[in-house]
């Protein structure tokens, strides 16, 4: 329970060393007997102000692994391990991906993280005539089971952490990772991962969205309750602020934004019957990290603070798992410059170590040539390496939360926390983030603050090295990863011998029980679908099915 304000300082800190870092050892020792800088100076776990400055220390910034969770939700952070690195790949084959899956884990990355191509983010078959030249082509062509069993060949499932990219089909994405770890014999409740599962963010920021959010938010919530069931290791959703800061937003705004649409996802599982302690610790975020270093430190704590708050106060959540936002971190790619391709890496390196300063659970770090290409498996090694470092050789990992006490830090979290909350309440006047989404008020803040960045930019009052100063000549041609046509063949191809080697009247009965299910807004979909992958019923035809009862969404025109 959080620490008692009425207690000095350090009787309150030795209380929670006694009530929670000590069990925590034990369940997990820290990396290392004793902490230390490279002169000898000892590292101290947590650094705090003395009794007599202390002041509102306890309700404002508190302990680790306590509300209100300002200074991380681990008591230990990187102390005990650091955060899971994970490199966002998948192109062209799902055996392709494969192979770059085995290298990164090679180079020592500690958990997948899978990009889908555009037609598996909306729900279409390889075959498909509307997904003609995308296969394959920003991500890894998925089309039935037997795509995700060559996708994860030799990947031990109960022994790495799977995060997916995918948000409309994404209830049948999951159900496919569950096919291979049936036949791997891994039981359900033993996987760890995420499926983003994020569609609000789809209607404000980026569009691979397929049904209308009446529909959308049904099997959000289906997906929570079969994994509050069944797999409880896994992340039922990742509410993202990253595709929003992509698309514009200030740092305040991608908090706001972000934490409100997780209030909508809340409230439908709520109404949906489910009991808050259930699913809100299978919960997850994902954050961008941009350039403004100290800003994006300060954007993490405060999400944080403002989070437990919303949960145990808003909602009335009573198990503290409930309060603990958890969140995944990617550097940020509208900052990534085609011209001076390198200058890439410096800018990704500051955008991680803001993360982990702020307290991220895992990491991507963009490669230098993203905004060019796919990245080479060079870049890519440049990139997990910039992680590798900041963990194995700064130093910044071995206090948690080091920054605490920063007069600058402190004030640019508070007052994030203050403007991200007046955000939250003016949507909440609205009838919440469903319909300020719907009268397209999010999408115009959004638009406003890009377009006042790209103002600065163009004038020169914001810079960017490389791009408006410090320009360069010619640049040298530098190779870069394309997908071959030749990848939608063997695709196609591959998904005719699927259907020809099926239980085809099985696989027609599966996809008859699934319409009938969606037209029962009680009926449960999930199940059905793990059944149904598992006969080798391809993610278009349930896609198709859904379309057929749900309609697909058409999005207004903003003015």
């Amino acid at each position: 329970m959080p620490a008692n304000n009425d207690l000095p300082l350090s009787q309150a800190f030795h209380d929670w060393n006694e009530a929670v870092v000590q069990p925590a050892l034990i369940r997990s020792p820290e990396r290392k007997l004793a902490f230390e800088t490279s002169s000898g100076i000892p590292v101290e776990r947590l650094s705090l102000p003395d009794d007599e400055l202390a002041g509102d220390y306890v309700e404002q910034l508190g302990f680790p692994g306590e509300y209100p969770f300002t200074r991380g939700v681990q008591s230990t952070m990187y102390r005990g391990r650091f955060w899971t690195m994970r490199q966002y790949a998948g192109f062209g084959t799902a055996a392709e991906s494969n192979e770059r899956y085995k290298y990164l884990i090679a180079q020592g990355q500690t958990g997948l993280s899978v990009a889908f191509d555009l037609p598996t983010q909306i729900g279409y078959d390889a075959d498909d005539p509307i997904a003609a030249g995308e296969i394959g082509k920003v991500g890894v062509a998925i089309s039935s089971l037997a795509d995700m069993e060559t996708l994860l060949d030799g990947i031990p499932l109960d022994k790495v952490s799977i995060s997916m990219t995918i948000n409309a089909p994404a209830a049948i994405l999951l159900a496919m990772v569950i096919g291979v770890a049936k036949k791997q014999g891994v039981p359900e409740a033993q996987l760890r991962g995420t499926v983003q599962n994020d569609i609000l963010k789809e209607y404000i920021a980026r569009g691979t969205y397929i049904y209308p959010p009446q529909h959308s938010m049904r099997l959000i919530t289906d997906l929570f309750r079969y994994c509050g069931e069944r797999v409880p290791k896994w992340n039922t959703i990742s509410i993202s602020g990253y595709h929003i800061r992509e698309a514009g937003s200030t740092a305040v705004q991608e908090v706001a934004f972000t934490l409100a649409n997780g209030m909508a996802y809340v409230r439908a599982a709520l109404e949906a019957g489910l009991d808050i302690d259930s699913f809100a610790g299978q919960l997850s975020f994902f954050f961008n990290a941009h350039n403004n270093f100290l800003e994006e430190i300060a954007k993490f704590r405060a999400a944080r603070r403002l989070w437990a708050s919303i949960m145990r106060d808003r909602f009335g959540a009573k198990d503290p798992r409930s309060w603990s936002l958890r969140f995944h971190t990617q550097t940020g790619g509208s900052t990534l410059t085609a011209q001076q391709a390198e200058n890439n890496i410096v800018r990704v390196t500051l955008q991680a170590l803001a993360a982990v300063l702020g307290g991220t659970q895992s990491l991507h770090t963009n490669s230098m040539d993203e905004a060019l290409a796919l990245p080479t498996e060079k870049a890519v090694q440049i990139a997990l390496r910039t992680q590798q470092v900041i963990a194995y050789e700064s130093g910044v990992a071995d206090a948690v939360d080091p920054l605490a006490g920063s007069y600058l830090i402190e004030h640019l979290t508070d007052e994030i926390e203050r403007r991200a909350a007046e955000y939250i309440d003016r949507i909440e006047a609205m009838g919440g983030a469903v319909r300020a989404i719907e009268e397209g008020y999010v999408q115009r803040e959004i638009q406003d603050a890009a377009y006042r960045t790209q103002q600065a930019i163009d004038a020169g009052q914001e810079v960017v090295v490389g791009v408006n100063r410090f320009q360069t000549g010619a640049e040298a041609r530098r190779e870069l990863l394309r997908v071959d046509e030749s990848v939608q063949v063997a695709q196609v191809a591959n998904l005719a011998s699927v259907r020809g080697q099926r239980d085809a009247m099985r696989a027609a009965s599966l996809l008859d029980q699934i319409e009938q299910a969606a037209r029962d807004p009680n009926a449960p979909l999930m199940p059905l679908f793990v059944e149904a992958v598992q006969e080798y019923v391809t993610l278009g035809e349930i896609c198709g099915v859904l379309r057929r009862v749900f309609g697909e969404y058409q999005a207004s025109t903003l003015v």
